[in-house]
């Protein structure tokens, strides 16, 4: 039996994924058609709404905030061959974190108080999902089964403390009373007109920007330092990293930590950015679609950050 063709790395990395989203489109255009549409009309409405206006950019690539956030937070754990399937959980318990963080010291000024509210969400999220991790590592639990749990264990979590303990007094809704001016990321259009551009009011602030950064962050982590070094290893062969002298449950427990601290990041834009203050569902489904963004970005941070804006 023959071997596998190996493609070259260009081709594997680049030119795959362009043939596989022109096939997609392909395909949808002949949907279209079936239905008795213009595809090229049905393909102008697509591209017009996401990127033909200052406005529909905005709300472009406030979504693909998330979904970078949620993508980068798969692809660690793919890399240490886990998968986290644990995004949204882990988005929610962050979101509790930045919340108690801004509700308790809403008298801090903005410069100190949002850093402070984006590490409280971090730092929240990584705990949350470095329990999997643990049970994984030392308990030998699936992954996939425990993120699962922990994704109902902070929706319900989340519901109780809402419902009963910080809901805003008097309102009906489940959700906090408004963080204090202080705490909220500047959008792009107050930045804008800072300058005098003029720059429609969307949800787009600077959590875009935060979400480049982990992208870069999350390249040079993987692949430039002994950390991901030894988290490539350890999901590529754990065998090979206890001979080599890597401890896989130290590998395991970090990677899952660094992973739910990303998908804090969701709770980053939507909380702090967007909606100002801590309500039930505001991960909308982000987590899941971040598991197809990695997919789509084979792991790379490049790869991923194109596919959000897919």
């Amino acid at each position: 039996m023959s071997a596998p063709i190996e493609l070259p790395k260009w081709a594997d990395a680049g030119l795959i994924p362009i043939l596989n989203v022109a096939a997609a489109f392909i395909i949808s255009g002949l949907v279209v058609l079936l239905i008795g549409e213009n595809p090229l009309t049905a393909m102008q409405a697509l591209i017009g709404g996401a990127l033909g206006s200052p406005y529909a950019l905005g709300y472009t690539l406030y979504y693909a905030t998330n979904f970078i956030f949620t993508g980068l937070a798969v692809a660690v754990a793919f890399h240490a061959g886990l998968f986290n399937i644990g995004g949204e959980g882990q988005a929610y318990v962050g979101g509790l974190g930045a919340a108690l963080v801004c509700l308790g010291f809403g008298f801090l000024p903005g410069i100190i108080l949002i850093p402070f509210a984006i590490l409280g969400a971090v730092a929240f999220a990584a705990a949350w999902a470095a329990v999997p991790g643990y049970l994984q590592a030392k308990r030998g639990s699936h992954i996939v089964i425990t993120t699962i749990m922990f994704n109902w264990l902070a929706t319900t979590l989340l519901g109780y403390l809402l419902v009963n303990v910080i809901i805003e007094p008097g309102s009906m809704n489940p959700e906090t009373r408004a963080f204090p001016p202080a705490s909220h990321i500047p959008k792009f259009n107050d930045l804008f007109a800072l300058i005098g551009i003029d720059f429609p009011n969307t949800p787009l602030n600077l959590s875009f920007v935060l979400a480049l950064l982990c992208a870069v962050g999350v390249w040079l982590l993987v692949w430039r330092t002994r950390l991901g070094y030894e988290m490539r290893t350890v999901g590529t062969n754990p065998v090979a990293a206890i001979y080599g002298g890597i401890p896989p449950p130290h590998i395991i427990i970090i990677a899952m930590a660094i992973s739910g601290a990303l998908a804090g990041g969701l709770a980053v834009n939507e909380v702090l950015g967007v909606q100002n203050r801590l309500l039930l569902e505001f991960t909308q489904g982000y987590g899941l679609v971040g598991i197809a963004v990695a997919l789509m970005g084979r792991g790379h941070p490049v790869g991923i950050v194109l596919a959000s804006v897919l």
